[in-house]
């Protein structure tokens, strides 16, 4: 399928936010399926926008985490601690 400019725009900006790829398609007029389906394939320009929108606010959320760790929260230590081993696993 071919999304217009403004519709992986919003795709970017719903992902941010962490809107489900269902309700996503329900504003945008299109069918679930086939949305989870080309956001599935990796290589499509629909699949980098959304996990460009998703890894933008993700990035957001681990700077907040680490500022927290670092004024001592034990919560964000924990955390920060689980973020350092995941980015490890995934080298």
């Amino acid at each position: 399928m071919t999304y217009t400019e403004e519709q992986l725009e919003q795709i970017e900006k719903f992902a941010s936010i962490y809107l489900k790829i269902s309700d996503m398609a329900i504003i945008l007029d299109l069918p679930a399926e086939k949305l989870r389906w080309d956001i599935s394939q990796r290589e499509t320009e629909v699949s980098r926008r959304y996990y460009r929108g998703k890894a933008s606010s993700k990035v957001k959320l681990l700077s907040q985490e680490m500022l927290l760790a670092q004024v001592g929260s034990p919560n964000a230590v924990d955390n920060a601690h689980r973020n350092l081993l995941d980015m490890e696993d995934d080298e």
